[in-house]
């Protein structure tokens, strides 16, 4: 709502200075001696708050400054920086934390978030505010957003079979070293090698989505994509114990498809929906795929415990391969691609 409400850059800059201002407060904390795990979750929770925030801002300003037939490139660009993002920054965290220490690593993010703020405010970025939201409470303003998203019925369906995919695939990133501990007999060292190659298959199926710009079909292209990710997932399930190396290609061959679901529906929802809307509408995106994974980890633990590991690999996989093949058959939803 609020990125429909206000200014969509000063939302950024405020949720930026917002967890500048939490970091600083934690790394001056740990500086005087008060650390515990407590004060992490806070830190933790209030980072998340931030980032609930920023993200619909973010993604609602993209169609403001990108032309249309590049934007599933820069969405996955985006990806692709987050995937860089999150498999170096924990390396590098570590080594900041062990080397500097603790407080240290706050005082750097804080200085970051600084430097972060102080590029935004240098940028010019567009805005579209929606006059009538301001009028109106916040569930209405809401009501307006998902009426905003509803009324291409195509979407609904496609957002929601994507939510449903992430609910199916999310077990698996809590799965994979069990996999490896269990039916293949590995160690840590073998478990950290599946994690690197699913990071490595994402960077990968990012750049081929930029170079390739996604054709004219990106429904069809996530439907393409949850098939492929099925029958990989499906496959590793079916792997004799000695057949690791099989299992790490098909790791990778599963995450370059991975790479292949939220350019295209971001896009594809920028593309239906009103720019002064966009802002609730990527939030309720947000908010479902958020949802999804931990939602799907609850359940599919519980199922992996009771069924096995490898037997879960199949099942979950024919599960992800019958939505892939359904998800493009609704007229509403090829029409996406018509448009």
């Amino acid at each position: 709502v609020a990125a429909d409400r206000f200014n969509r850059k000063r939302v950024i800059i405020v949720c930026d200075l917002f967890i500048a201002a939490v970091a600083l407060g934690m790394g001056t904390c740990i500086a005087l001696g008060h650390v515990s795990l407590e004060l992490i979750l806070v830190l933790v929770c209030a980072c998340g708050v931030g980032q609930a925030f920023r993200t619909p801002a973010f993604n609602s300003a993209m169609p403001l400054m990108v032309p249309e037939k590049h934007l599933l490139r820069i969405n996955t660009l985006d990806q692709l920086l987050a995937s860089v993002a999150s498999i170096g920054a924990p390396a590098f965290g570590i080594f900041l934390y062990t080397t500097l220490g603790f407080s240290s690593v706050m005082f750097l993010d804080f200085a970051g978030a600084c430097v972060a703020v102080l590029g935004l405010a240098l940028a010019k970025i567009p805005t579209v505010v929606d006059a009538t939201a301001k009028e109106q409470h916040v569930l209405a303003n809401l009501r307006d957003g998902w009426r905003a998203i509803a009324k291409t019925r195509g979407l609904v369906l496609l957002i929601g079979g994507v939510t449903i995919g992430m609910m199916i695939f999310g077990p698996l990133s809590a799965v994979f070293p069990l996999m490896t501990y269990q039916h293949f007999g590995g160690d840590g060292y073998a478990a950290s090698l599946a994690e690197a190659a699913f990071g490595v298959g994402m960077l990968v199926g990012s750049g081929i989505l930029i170079a390739w710009g996604g054709g004219k079909r990106l429904a069809g292209l996530i439907a393409v994509a949850a098939v492929i990710v099925g029958v990989a997932t499906a496959v590793c399930g079916f792997l004799p114990p000695d057949a690791f190396p099989a299992f790490i290609g098909l790791v990778a061959v599963m995450a370059v498809a991975c790479a292949w679901f939220n350019g295209p529906t971001m896009t594809l929802t920028q593309r239906n929906v009103p720019d002064d809307k966009m802002g609730r509408a990527m939030g309720l995106l947000t908010a479902a795929m958020g949802l999804a994974t931990p939602v799907g980890i609850a359940i599919g633990g519980v199922l992996a415990e009771a069924m096995g590991v490898a037997p879960f690999f199949i099942i979950d996989g024919l599960a992800c391969l019958a939505l892939g093949l359904a998800l493009y058959l609704p007229k509403s939803v090829r029409a996406l691609d018509a448009g």
